[in-house]
């Protein structure tokens, strides 16, 4: 308004009015402006309500060194102030709030009344995916026999219950990391171990309400539903398949099947018919329009026996090793033999590392022995990690050459008619 009247008043209103005509804009909102929205605080009956959402953390978190990129999902109970938080990988999603939901309410023990969630926006990006989305959802809280609501969207104070106690799970757990001392964990399982023990210090400020509210619960369904989303993929002459902007490696002997796929947040599992054939890690893009890939080198390594000289050029080739030492390797042997030659040791040794439970030591010994030139070539490295197993002893019996003299003209029709007329005989 200040700029307004500077433009065409010029002078007559200087920067130093700015203050009052804030003040003046503010007294007249107050005492003339128009009705402001009201936010009605609820107090609810226990075993009514609960409430879920999700939350980006404070701090940064690593496994095994590599920057874990996730979200926490948060289940609430609006009376008792219990709470439940699971680590999920990806965004928003259905298969993220339904595994979530149902971990909370197992570990309750028991089913509110209603179940209250933002609109989940991120969930979806266009109409058929939100109809979709909005099924499968009215579809788990009828399973649980919970009502089903959302809140408006851009209105986070109707699911205030939940959004308040974000800041104080986050709280507790930069907390619990600064005690810790360390940010990075082996695993995601000791990561939501250690999510577990700090929702655990938070719900001791809730026993005594909870033990309340428990016993308002409805009873569990015998079984759970289904938190996942399904879908076909048909896996190419590549040997992958491609779900979510994400291209997976697969079984070479799955190619050309179609495959139904059942993908989580953090995994997905493959069928054939009613078959499971793989479970695989599931893998999210850097950016927003960007490409992720999950290349698992057993899935291809003995078709590329067949023809190393296609590793060279391969589509995913740095990304066929399984750790720094393997690349390593490869840059090595690149140098010290020829082409063809280079090609041929790199594929034989990811052969054996297939097939060794030790593939990492493996490398570590093979890359110092590249350093030292004392490394084997092909044929020591097969002699030596692929050893020939003899073929196991069949024992079989050699018909006699008349009996398929017999086959050829007939004959053998009239020896079985006399076996059954003896056998009748007798």
């Amino acid at each position: 308004m200040w700029e307004y009247l500077d433009e065409h008043h010029a002078g007559q209103y200087p920067y130093s009015l700015l203050r009052t005509l804030q003040r003046r804009v503010k007294h007249w909102r107050a005492t003339k402006g128009p009705d402001r929205p009201v936010i009605f605080r609820q107090t609810l009956p226990p075993g009514l309500q609960g409430l879920s959402d999700f939350t980006h953390p404070r701090s940064a978190v690593t496994i095994l060194g590599q920057v874990f990129t996730h979200l926490i999902y948060q289940f609430r109970l609006a009376f008792s102030g219990w709470r439940f938080a699971h680590v999920v990988q990806g965004g928003e999603s259905y298969s993220a709030l339904a595994e979530g939901l149902q971990n909370a309410l197992h570990t309750l023990g028991g089913v509110p009344m209603e179940h209250r969630t933002d609109s989940l926006s991120a969930a979806y990006t266009n109409q058929p995916q939100k109809q979709q989305l909005t099924k499968a959802y009215n579809g788990l809280c009828q399973h649980y026999g919970m009502t089903g609501t959302t809140n408006n969207p851009g209105l986070g104070h109707e699911n205030g219950a939940i959004e308040t106690s974000h800041g104080s799970l986050k709280h507790r757990i930069d907390q619990a990391l600064t005690l810790r001392g360390s940010s990075d964990f082996d695993s995601i399982a000791d990561y939501q171990l250690f999510i577990d023990r700090s929702v655990d210090r938070l719900n001791r400020y809730t026993a005594t309400k909870f033990q309340q509210e428990v016993a308002n619960l409805k009873p569990l369904p015998r079984d759970r539903f289904m938190d996942y989303s399904e879908l076909s993929v048909k896996v190419t002459s590549s040997c992958s398949i491609t779900v979510k902007r994400g291209l997976y490696t697969v079984p070479s002997r799955l190619i050309g099947e179609t495959l139904r796929i059942h993908l989580y947040h953090d995994k997905l599992i493959g069928f054939v018919g009613q078959s499971k054939v793989l479970t695989l890690v599931r893998v999210y893009p850097n950016t927003p329009k960007g490409r992720a890939r999950q290349i698992d080198y057993r899935h291809v390594i003995h078709a590329l026996a067949a023809k190393p000289q296609a590793f060279r050029y391969s589509n995913f080739r740095d990304e066929l090793f399984p750790d720094d030492n393997y690349r390593q390797l490869w840059q090595q042997i690149d140098h010290l033999l020829p082409a063809r030659e280079a090609c041929k040791w790199m594929v034989t040794a990811l052969r054996i590392a297939a097939h060794q439970p030790c593939s990492q030591e493996l490398g570590h010994t093979l890359l110092q022995q590249v350093h030292t030139r004392t490394f084997p070539d092909v044929k020591e490295l097969q002699n030596r990690y692929l050893p020939e197993t003899d073929p196991p002893a069949i024992s079989t019996r050699q018909h006699a050459i008349t009996d398929y003299d017999a086959l050829l003209t007939g004959s053998w029709n009239d020896s079985f008619q006399s076996l059954k007329e003896v056998a009748h005989v007798s």
